[in-house]
């Protein structure tokens, strides 16, 4: 028996609008490989405004919404009042994918807070909800009989979470280190290309891996939230921002790069955490000069990766997109899947 999931969306950018258009295009796929169906019920954004349906929204008419357009003239209104949306619209799972304070993960930290208290499963890339208050959450979700995701917050659509709650589990997690921004990786990239950083960054802009102000990328913070996210979820260890020593690749200028280059070493930047026996967990994000014989070493490109070090398998090193629209609504669809199979 296929189950129907009512579903909104809350923020309307590239993942949520790629999340609708995969639900448009591929529905009936979904249906037959993965038993259920999803019918977007509610949708709000800071640009279109507040959309509700208890019949399900048109996506046809949504997706062509052109910019400065908002959903008055398909029922909806101009204003985006994301709390009354969450609480009150008909949905069973809330697609969270708005902008997050790397400080306190607002607003997101607040728009998960309200939808498990409603009764309402959530799914969401914000690393700030799982960075700052991962324990509470699952709490709240559990005491309100639903479930809180968040596999993109750390590497997009590339299931490092699952992975650890899953196939690896029982084999002695020691400690992690990985890159996990894009971003910063392509940059450190084309300086060993032999262009400057600004050129880099300008170049990583127009591509479109880097944000109009690229200081979370390029000053290291992104990873560190992320470094937060895995200390809580692998060793059960909350981390605050204060803890975890932080450098950026600001300084890291061609020269570095070259005499790098002249001992066989990249620089890449790598966030990392290691569980003493005293099971004390210490972390860092910052620049280091990797051999070529190291894991890490060959990550190319916006590509992320993380490298468990494990008392049984020594260490197991999964690589893939750490960002993109497609691979992170890819992740919420995993989070959906996820809630769909804690159902049944």
């Amino acid at each position: 028996m296929t189950i129907n999931y009512n579903i909104a969306l809350i923020g309307f950018g590239n993942v949520n609008r790629t999340l609708a258009e995969v639900i448009r295009t591929t529905g009936s796929t979904i249906a037959r490989d993965l038993g259920f169906t999803l019918t977007v019920t509610a949708i709000t954004d800071l640009r279109f405004g507040a959309l509700v349906d208890a019949g399900g929204i048109d996506l046809d008419a949504v997706l062509a919404l052109a910019p400065g357009e908002t959903f008055v003239g398909l029922g909806g209104t101009a204003e985006c009042d994301n709390e009354t949306v969450i609480r009150t619209a008909p949905a069973d799972i809330i697609a969270e994918a708005t902008f997050t304070n790397p400080n306190n993960g607002q607003p997101a930290l607040d728009h998960v807070r309200w939808a498990l208290a409603a009764g309402r499963s959530v799914c969401t890339t914000n690393k700030g909800p799982a960075a700052f208050a991962a324990r509470e959450l699952r709490e709240l979700a559990r005491q309100n009989g639903v479930r809180f995701e968040y596999e993109g917050a750390v590497m997009s659509g590339t299931p490092v979470l699952r992975l650890a709650a899953g196939p690896l589990r029982g084999v002695g997690m020691r400690g992690f280190s990985g890159i996990l921004n894009g971003t910063s990786n392509y940059i450190l990239g084309r300086l060993e290309a032999g262009m400057g950083q600004a050129e880099a960054i300008r170049e990583a802009q127009e591509r479109g891996y880097a944000e109009a102000n690229p200081t979370a990328d390029i000053g290291g913070s992104d990873v560190r939230l992320k470094v937060m996210v895995l200390v809580e979820a692998l060793f059960g260890v909350v981390l605050a921002p204060a803890d975890i020593p932080l450098t950026g690749i600001t300084g890291i200028t061609p020269e570095l790069v070259a005499a790098a280059a002249a001992q066989g070493t990249k620089w890449k930047l790598i966030g990392q955490a290691v569980r003493g026996e005293d099971g004390r967990v210490t972390a860092s994000v910052a620049p280091q000069m990797l051999g070529s014989d190291h894991p890490l070493a060959g990550i190319t490109g916006v590509t992320n990766a993380l490298m468990f070090d494990t008392d049984f398998l020594g260490q197991v090193t999964i690589s893939g997109p750490g960002a993109g629209r497609r691979e992170t609504a890819y992740a919420l669809l995993s989070d959906i899947i996820a809630i769909h199979d804690s159902r049944a």
